[in-house]
């Protein structure tokens, strides 16, 4: 299957929205906080479309001027995607965008009870950082987690060309 990664821009918001529904049962972004990431100078969101050309996941980073420190500040995909491998492809195409902006570290936040997300994470390299007590909107408590974008990559999925790029899986 071959799935395009692309920049995410304004015509990309009801179909972000859809994803923040169907991926996030609380703490998902609203209307609002999607246009202010999508229109950010320091905010840059990649979508992945399934061959049929929906989107089916994305994420977003932030980046701090001055810090080689990038944040993973969103990350989903959509349930009916999950465990296809595309959250790594998806991973991987951030963070070369990351590593391609000067990034040397990749910080994100899980939730703890997102086993799935967390045993991805961990195996694409990411470690804890640290607890993050009732970090969550419903109490939940979260995992700080890292990555060197400086260490190898085991298998590259994604190598940016312009702001677009296909990937097979």
């Amino acid at each position: 299957m071959t799935l395009l990664i692309r920049s995410a821009g304004s015509g990309d918001l009801q179909a972000l929205l859809a994803l923040e529904r169907a991926c996030f049962e609380q703490d998902g972004f609203n209307r609002r906080q999607l246009v202010y990431l999508l229109t950010r100078a320091n905010a840059r969101t990649l979508v992945m479309l399934d061959p049929e050309a929906r989107p089916c996941g994305y994420g977003t980073l932030l980046f701090r001027r001055n810090s080689r420190r990038v944040r993973l500040y969103s990350f989903c995909i959509h349930p009916g995607q999950r465990g296809s491998g595309n959250g790594r492809h998806l991973l991987k195409a951030l963070e070369a965008l990351a590593r391609q902006a000067g990034g040397e570290q990749l910080q994100l936040e899980v939730r703890a009870d997102n086993r799935a997300a967390i045993a991805l994470y961990r195996r694409m390299g990411y470690r804890p950082l640290g607890w993050l007590d009732g970090y969550y909107e419903d109490g939940c408590g979260g995992w700080k987690m890292s990555r060197s974008l400086s260490e190898p990559e085991k298998a590259p999925a994604w190598q940016p060309v312009a702001d677009d790029a296909a990937v097979s899986s």
